[in-house]
Formats: structure tokens, C-alpha cells, sequence
């Protein structure tokens, strides 16, 4: 291997399906010469039929000039076979997620290509280690991660092996910025950082769900309205499709040796066997006629309000944001401002982690009035409020809580009983998946909030979601559920506890000499 920076300018694309012919599209609209090769010639017609086809409906939308399309279109074009690659500066494969036939491809690319010429992988589930291993020069190996719809999907994950050349990663870099893309870093395990990171929201979802705490569309409702995400895991799981999905959650929880974190739920393992596996099935978590969701409708709120409101003052922040919502809402009840709550006062807490049978057995409360709500996202801000009842709450505490929190019109869930609510548990794996993340060095806390945002579609990153609920708050949530549940899932990373303990932001770096 010459001692040179890589250059390229012309880019060899393995595989003409949906991410293959994405990735020539914004090679060639990024000015490269591109040579498209699938084994399959029918595919590869199909692809330029398809790039062809694209390219004029951005031109038509305003969105291309079409001068700039034909140039495009008349950079990419057909490889009959494996040879005709020989003059490519780098090859991205995009080929079928079989370690046996990548390592082959390699082999049969190695005996063609320039010594300089980058071969790329933009596998999401394999090792590129293990892919590189099967190469004569694995320093030129690396991983170039798209995401599906390519053009639209404007972030890629740069993987350096762990006998990878860091000059093919800085190649790769540049060239997902010439080609309009959004580069993040990796080292080379399981996931990388994407579909490492979106664990949390995916897992805890299901293990909220297989716990009876709420429906698939509550939870939903309550990431989308309370939590502020664009889609709730089951709506997400939809349309990502389990038979994606679920050997995803196996393959990654298999490759951390069953790390509990990571564990999948049956849930989706019968639901895939059973042929429900999302929109393009017509059936999933949901029912879709017409591509849309069919989801149930609410109930309307309960219009009886409680004459007396007793609340916990564990939490003074809790507390405050109870009173300051009654207060603003103008509901007619008296608040109970007594020590202990009088005998017909619905007892209200604010537990962070807890469930609200811990939190009242903690204050000795009656359990039947008992009812909890989550105060991890400001009452007052929030487009959805969640409730949670103990199990021996009478339906009158709980539809009273319901009316006093629904007062001013915003949307109300009650759920079951559940450690952390379902806002709370959820929000919290996400923010200590991202800190592990950190935590092994896989990318830096930057690139690890970008990948995740532009990835994945969350407001905010792992790390950033963190630091503005804070890092204290998750990691009090976290320890709460640990201990109640004693699983280790919900083992707070050391990241994060380091970081909070200290008050330090979670993407602070400490300097090591």
C-alpha cells in the first residue's frame, strides 16, 4: 500500500438494489464517476430505469436543474462483470447480509482492483473486522453504513476495522460530504452506533407492553405527545417491518453475549411468525387500510373532579409542578395541605423510577387513593400527561385524577402500575444506551448524538436528552427501577453515573495525558 492520501473519484457500487442504486444517486449528483455492477443484469436495468426515472421527478419538482441531471445520470453507468471494476478509486458493496459472501466478493474485488483502491461495506449487522479478515490487505477495509431511503437519509457511519487503515475512514469521510452526507465515526462492534443506540427505545417499549402496563397505542401516544419523539416504538417497529427488526434485536443481543440491556421480547418473535410484521404487510402492531393506521379512540376524560388533592412533597420539583398546574387550570378543588392527607383526599405522588405502589407504601398512604402522575416532562408544557394507578386504587380515585389532570384539556393516559412510568423508563434506557456507547469508546459523544438524530429521527441524542432532563434525574430513574425490578437492564452506565455525581455534562470528555 502507497504511502499517499486515498483520492476518489470514481466509486464502484456492488448491488443494485434499494441502497445500491440510492448510494449512485448521490454519488453521481455529487459529481462522481460511478460503475454500478449486480450480478443479476435484469436488477441492474431496473436500477438505471429507477435512477433514470428519480433523477426526472427532482427535476420536475424544481428540486434539479436538468442539466445537472443528465450529467448525473451520464456518470453512472453499467459494469458487465467484476473486471470492469478495476479502475475504481473505491467499491461500496451493498450486497445480501451473508459474512460468507461478502469475504468472497472481497476476494474476487482484491484480485482486480488497484492497490489503493478503498473497499467499503455497507453492511448494518456484520463485523467489518470479521469481513476484512477474509481479505490480503484488510487495511483497506472499511465500513460505510447508508441508511434506506439513501437520498433522504442524510447520515452514514463511517466503521473502521480493527486492522483498518484510519486514512480509508478519512477517504470516506470526505466522501460522504462531497456526496451531501452527514459522516459519524465508529469503531467496529456490534450495531455501531444507530442501531446500537436504538436499542432503548425498542426494547423498553416491548418490555412496558409485555408487562400489561399499556397498549401498543398508548405508548405510542405517550412517546409521540409527552416525550416529544416523532414516532412511538411500535409505530416505528411498523414500519421498519419485524422481519427487519426482529433479527436485528437478536443479532445485536447475541453479539453482546446476551447483554440484558438488549434483550428482545417474544412479543415480536410471535407477532413475526404470525406474518404481523408492519405497514407493508397491512397488519402489524396496527391495522393499516389504505397505508394508514387504524388507531383506537380515546375515551373521553372523566368530568368529576376530586373535592380534596393531597400532594406528596418527596418530591419538592414534583409537588410544585402539581400545584402550579391546578392552580393555572383553575380545576375547583381544595387543596390538602395537611401533614398526612385527610381520609377523602385523592392522594397524588410524582415518583421518579418508583412505581406508585412503592411510592405510597414508602410514605404509608393509602393505597386505594393513591394515584401517580409523571412530572419528568414539565405538566404544563407536555401535549399528553400520564397517570398510574396501584393496583388497589378504587375506579373513583383513578377517574378523579384523570378529570383533575385533563382539566385544561390536554390529553390524559392512565396506565398500570409500572416502575418509571412508561415516559420515564423508556427516555432513560435511551439516554444510558448512549452513554454506554460512549462509555466503550465506540464513537465520541458528538457523533454519537448526530448519528442518533439524524439516524433515527429522536429531538435530541442520547446524550443531549440527558443533559437537558438531567443526568442526576435519569440516573435516579435508572437506580428506582433497578431496584424495584433488580434487573440488570436498567443498570445505570458508568458514564452516566460518573458524570452525574459530579454534575458534569454527559458529553464532557476528561483529558488523559
Amino acid at each position: 500500500m502507497s504511502q499517499h492520501e486515498y483520492r476518489i473519484e470514481t466509486l464502484g457500487i456492488v448491488g443494485s438494489g434499494a441502497m445500491g442504486r440510492g448510494i449512485a444517486q448521490i454519488a453521481a449528483l455529487g459529481g462522481l464517476n460511478v460503475c454500478l455492477y449486480d450480478t443479476n443484469p435484469k436488477a441492474l436495468a431496473a436500477a438505471r430505469a429507477y435512477l433514470s426515472e428519480t433523477l426526472a421527478k427532482l427535476t420536475a419538482k424544481g428540486k434539479l436543474k436538468e442539466a445537472d441531471a443528465h450529467a448525473a445520470l451520464a456518470r453512472i453507468r453499467d459494469a458487465g462483470d467484476t473486471s470492469e471494476l478495476s479502475g475504481c478509486d473505491a467499491i461500496v458493496e451493498a450486497i445480501v447480509e451473508n459474512l460468507d459472501i461478502k469475504r468472497e466478493l472481497f476476494r474476487e474485488l482484491e484480485a482486480v482492483v488497484g492497490e489503493d483502491c478503498i473497499l467499503a461495506s455497507n453492511t448494518s449487522s456484520l463485523s467489518i473486522t470479521a469481513i476484512a479478515a477474509g481479505c490480503a490487505n484488510p487495511a483497506r477495509v472499511a465500513g460505510f453504513h447508508f441508511f434506506n431511503p439513501v437520498p433522504l437519509m442524510r447520515v452514514v457511519e463511517v466503521i473502521d476495522g480493527l486492522r483498518g487503515d484510519p486514512r480509508a475512514g478519512d477517504a470516506l469521510m470526505t466522501l460522504a460530504r462531497r456526496m451531501g452526507h452527514t459522516p459519524v465515526r465508529a469503531k467496529d462492534m456490534p450495531g455501531f452506533i444507530v442501531n446500537h443506540a436504538g436499542r432503548g427505545m425498542n426494547t423498553e417499549g416491548l418490555r412496558v407492553a409485555s408487562e400489561g402496563v399499556a397498549s401498543f397505542a398508548d405508548i405510542d401516544r405517550i412517546m409521540r405527545e409527552q416525550a416529544g419523539f416523532r414516532l412511538g416504538p411500535f409505530e416505528l417497529l411498523d414500519l421498519t417491518a419485524l422481519d427487519v427488526s426482529h433479527p436485528v434485536m437478536e443479532s445485536i443481543y447475541h453479539q453482546f453475549y446476551e447483554e440484558p440491556r438488549f434483550r428482545p421480547s417474544p412479543i415480536t418473535g410471535t407477532r413475526l411468525a404470525g406474518g404481523l410484521i408492519g405497514r407493508k404487510a397491512g397488519a402489524g402492531f396496527y391495522r393499516y387500510v389504505d397505508g394508514k393506521p387504524q388507531v383506537p379512540e380515546e375515551a373521553p376524560a372523566p368530568t368529576q373532579l376530586p373535592a380534596h388533592v393531597w400532594i406528596s412533597r418527596a418530591s419538592h420539583a414534583g409537588r410544585e409542578q402539581v400545584l402550579k398546574l391546578i392552580a393555572k387550570s383553575d380545576a375547583a378543588c381544595h387543596i390538602d395541605a395537611g401533614h398526612t392527607p385527610a381520609p377523602d383526599s385523592l392522594i397524588v405522588v410524582t415518583p421518579l423510577g418508583s412505581d406508585a405502589t412503592t411510592a405510597a407504601l414508602a410514605e404509608h398512604l393509602d393505597p386505594a387513593r393513591v394515584v401517580a402522575v409523571d412530572t419528568l416532562f414539565a405538566l404544563d408544557t407536555v401535549a399528553r400527561r400520564t397517570i398510574m394507578t396501584t393496583p388497589a386504587t378504587t375506579p373513583a380515585m383513578r377517574d378523579a385524577a384523570h378529570a383533575l389532570f385533563a382539566a385544561d384539556g390536554v390529553p390524559v393516559t392512565v396506565i398500570r402500575d409500572s416502575t418509571g412510568f412508561v415516559a420515564q423508563r423508556v427516555v432513560a434506557t435511551i439516554v444510558n444506551i448512549g452513554c454506554d456507547i460512549a462509555q466503550q469508546g465506540i464513537a465520541t459523544p458528538e457523533d454519537i448524538d448526530l448519528a442518533v438524530t439524524l439516524g433515527l429521527g429522536y429531538p435530541r441524542g442520547p446524550l443531549a436528552l440527558g443533559d437537558a432532563l438531567g443526568a442526576s434525574t435519569i440516573l435516579t430513574i435508572l437506580r428506582n427501577i433497578h431496584d424495584v425490578l433488580g434487573d440488570p437492564r436498567y443498570r445505570p452506565s458508568p458514564w452516566l453515573a460518573r458524570r452525574a455525581q459530579l454534575g458534569l455534562s454527559l458529553t464532557h470528555i476528561e483529558e488523559l495525558r
